[in-house]
């Protein structure tokens, strides 16, 4: 049985998705794909059915990711029984997601996960910025990534 992520930000078209493509991959280069299975939503439902927002695409592509395949979807509340954890992209998303929760979820924010990052560190949203927006987030993420495999790696023995 694995153990199964939910990453989630507000529409699923560029943080959420983002983090769970880098997350998958990590995991992967860490021998964790087999054990760990990753996915995304939003808590809004107006980008249903949507790619990927085409900056945070590019800006994948242009560190080796691919997120081509990604179509968004909104989170509800009965996932909580099929997933282990769920990661808010920042703490507005955070408190919607603990309102679904049953206790006991399992619901943190997903940077939380990075060793050098403040606590209660948010990612920001790029959607209404340039391309950097977008880089700074995938340089987020990686970070978070890289400290949430860490810690999947010894809990998960």
């Amino acid at each position: 049985m694995s153990y199964r992520i939910c990453v989630v930000c507000m529409g699923n078209i560029c943080r959420s998705p983002m983090a769970e493509v880098v997350l998958r991959k990590t995991l992967d280069e860490h021998g964790l794909g087999g054990r760990v299975t990753v996915d995304s939503a939003g808590t809004g439902d107006w980008h249903q059915g949507n790619p990927m927002d085409a900056r945070a695409a590019e800006v994948l592509a242009d560190h080796g990711y691919d997120g081509s395949r990604h179509r968004a979807r909104q989170f509800l509340r009965d996932w909580y029984g099929q997933v282990d954890l769920v990661l808010a992209m920042d703490t507005h998303n955070l408190s919607a997601l603990r309102r679904l929760a049953p206790e006991g979820a399992d619901v943190r924010l997903f940077r939380s996960f990075d060793p050098v990052a403040p606590e209660g560190s948010e990612v920001p949203d790029p959607y209404y910025g340039g391309r950097a927006g977008f880089a700074e987030v995938l340089e987020m993420v990686e970070a978070a990534s890289r400290g949430l495999v860490g810690h999947l790696s010894i809990t998960l023995r």
